[in-house]
This record gives structure tokens, sequence and C-alpha cells, in this order.
């Protein structure tokens, strides 16, 4: 799979149905990952979906795009309050699998780091990731995230427990405009 041949832009109530798709299949695959389950998710109408992607509803996600087929995604959002505003996260990463190995996660997660930077204020981008998955972690670290902390018994899947490790990245000046400083 050639990376160049993929697009990336936020997405719009109209990929809902997608979004939804993809969300859910990664749901499944790693149940563990994501806060939310497949139990959940998979009951809600697609309208939920198409709201969380509509225009200012704070939930800004990006789709990689082969073609039109939605491949990846990955999800930026910002704290509410005034002594939070300073901070967003990423969150709801997810690259299907033929698609893995190719860049397309990196790619996502720099454009999603790109709007956070345009974000008035936002000084910082936080995640959480299951201290088990060596992969996104060692992802995470490459592209300038650090570990700042674990919470012990994050998530319970189906009766067991798993740790999160919690990651932070500054928001730098090639983030606002792409170049390096």
């Amino acid at each position: 799979m050639s990376a160049s041949v993929i697009t990336i832009r936020r997405l719009v109530p109209t990929d809902a149905t997608a979004c939804k798709a993809l969300r859910l299949q990664g749901l499944q695959e790693y149940p563990t990952a994501f806060g939310s389950s497949y139990e959940e998710e998979s009951v809600q109408p697609v309208a939920i979906t198409e709201g969380f992607l509509a225009p200012g509803s704070g939930r800004n996600m990006f789709g990689a795009f082969d073609g039109e087929q939605l491949i990846g995604m990955a999800g930026i959002g910002r704290e509410n309050g005034i002594k939070l505003m300073h901070k967003a996260f990423l969150r709801g990463v997810y690259v299907a699998p033929a698609y893995r190995g190719c860049g397309i996660a990196q790619r996502l997660i720099a454009h999603a780091l790109q709007f956070a930077a345009t974000l008035s204020g936002v000084r910082q981008v936080t995640l959480t990731v299951n201290a088990n998955n060596a992969n996104a972690i060692k992802l995470y670290e490459g592209l300038g995230f650090i570990p700042y902390g674990c919470e012990p018994d994050a998530l319970m899947v189906d009766g067991q427990m798993y740790d999160e490790i919690l990651m932070v990245r500054k928001v730098a000046p090639q983030d606002r405009d792409g170049s390096k400083a």
C-alpha cells in the first residue's frame, strides 16, 4: 500500500456511515484500546455520529481516505473550562489492518496536531494508551509524546483490568505552520 495516494481531511456529517463502520471495526478488533465498547456504539443510530461530525460539535475527526474509502481516523478535542482550555486531547486513532505500516497513523496524527495548533491558546495535546499496546506507545513517542503517568486499572474489559499510560506533547512551532522549527 502506498501512503502517497492517501488523502486526509476533516470528516463531515455525510461521512457518518463510513465513520461509524470503521469505528465499530476498531472497537471489535481492539476492545482494550478504546474507552467505549462495540456493544455501546453498535446500537447508536448513525444520526449520533452525524451530530459528532457536525461543525461546532467540539469533536474534530480527521479521516484518511484511499479514494472514497475511509481507512483511518483520529480525533482532536479540547478541554472545557478557563483553566483547562490550553489542553487538547487526541482520541480514537485507528487505521484499517490492510493499511497499517504505511505511515498513515503518523500522517493522521500530524494532521490532528496541526489542527490543535490552530485552536487559540492550546499549548499541549494529551492522550491515553493501553499500557500493553507497545506499537501505539512507540508510534506516539516517535511523534514527540512523552509519558507522564499511569492510571492503574483504567479499563475493565471482560472482567480483566488494563492500565493506561498518560502521554503529553507540547504544541510546537512546526505544528502551527507545518515547517520544522
